[in-house]
């Protein structure tokens, strides 16, 4: 299941610079994941400070 972002972050961004296929663009507040592009490689948990990005 691919990844989601949760209200835990932080805006920081840290976790679109690390996803390899752009899965990840600034929303509303906080980040957000496309489902249909997130292969779930884990890359942006394993690099958020605030562990946002959840596997739905």
């Amino acid at each position: 299941m691919a990844y989601k972002i949760t209200d835990e972050c932080i805006s920081c961004g840290a976790c679109a610079s690390e996803c390899p296929v752009d899965a990840i663009s600034e929303g509303d507040g906080k980040y957000v994941i496309d489902a249909d592009k997130c292969i779930e490689c884990g890359a942006c948990a394993d690099t958020c400070p605030v562990g946002a990005p959840v596997q739905e």
